[in-house]
């Protein structure tokens, strides 16, 4: 077994490699659908000598199967929203201290000690719902958070504007993390003008809205909220890391997740950086399940490792992926 410590103590790139090809080895013999989808491909780990090499799981596998590589007892399931009738991604989790690690040490290396916020989370469509891994992270940083004023909103949104202009008052650093819908629910109620406050969207309109391009999205928010830059946090249910963009849609990856992107026309090709193609997901803190995941994101990498997201593969474009059916 794979120590999470020595994951989430990686210092450079060839920690990164070196450990990746471990966990790879590691969940090729413990996961049992994960050895079955690279026993279809006749990829075996003797074949792979680094990163590029190692075959990445469909995202889809994770809404059809029991995605594991631990026979520990299952403490939590983190499910995806959607629709009545759609079948959601379920990421079945052994051990919770290691999301906890996961997040609480990627943040920190991206804005420091999360104790340092108030944090006001504004998730109104993850709160309604039940085993959103977003809420268990938005009400761990709360918990964190030293100030009282920390705390979740659902539609009281003239409570929270008060809270937001009480706190640019007296200074007080503040994270609001919010889904774009009800962040655009409240700019046009209320204005803004924040120099305290980090604005961070988690992305999705959740059916409320008609969906936004980043630019049009970021462009409304930084005159709503009167700041210079929207952050975004990039994860998924399928994820135990995040990536986080400090505006202009750049994401950088904490030290034990890599974003590498496939070729749309041949799924099983690692592309160079600058190119687009699909999103491919290395997160190592997803030691007990699948830490190579190819997902349905389009994006480019570039080379100091951060990325872009550029948009989402329409079904009929998923070559590969939907081909590989257990």
């Amino acid at each position: 077994m794979i120590d999470s410590n020595a994951i989430f103590n990686i210092k450079n790139q060839g920690e990164f490699e070196t450990i990746a090809l471990e966990v790879y080895k590691y969940q090729f013999v413990n996961n049992p659908v994960y050895r079955s989808f690279c026993d279809l491909l006749y990829v075996h780990p003797s074949d792979v000598k680094s990163t590029k090499d190692i075959p990445y799981l469909p995202i889809q596998f994770f809404k059809s199967k029991d995605i594991l590589s631990s026979k520990d007892s299952v403490q939590t399931t983190f499910s995806s929203s959607g629709t009545t009738g759609i079948t959601t991604s379920k990421h079945l989790v052994t051990d919770l201290k290691i999301y906890e690690q996961s997040f609480t040490k990627g943040f920190k290396q991206f804005y420091g000690d999360v104790e340092d916020y108030v944090v006001l989370a504004l998730l109104p469509s993850y709160l309604e719902r039940e085993g959103s891994s977003l809420i268990y992270m938005a009400n761990a940083f709360i918990k964190q958070s030293k100030h009282q004023e920390s705390g979740f909103y659902l539609n009281n949104l003239k409570e929270l504007t008060d809270t937001l202009i009480k706190l640019e008052s007296e200074n007080k650093k503040t994270l609001l993390i919010g889904v774009s819908f009800a962040l655009l629910d409240l700019v046009e109620t209320y204005q803004f003008k924040l120099k305290n406050t980090i604005i961070m969207e988690t992305g999705g309109m959740k059916g409320r809205r008609k969906e936004l391009i980043r630019e049009e999205l970021h462009k409304q928010l930084k005159a709503g909220f009167g700041v210079d830059a929207i952050h975004s946090e990039y994860g998924m249910t399928e994820l135990l890391s995040q990536g986080y963009s400090q505006g202009h849609g750049i994401f950088n990856c904490p030290k034990w997740m890599k974003i590498l992107t496939r070729d749309t026309e041949d799924p099983l090709s690692i592309q160079e950086t600058g190119k687009t193609g699909g999103i491919n997901v290395i997160d190592l803190a997803n030691i007990n399940s699948c830490a190579f995941i190819a997902t349905q994101d389009l994006g480019r990498t570039y080379k100091d490792g951060s990325f872009e997201v550029i948009g989402r593969f329409d079904n009929s474009d998923i070559r590969g992926c939907n081909l590989m059916v257990l």
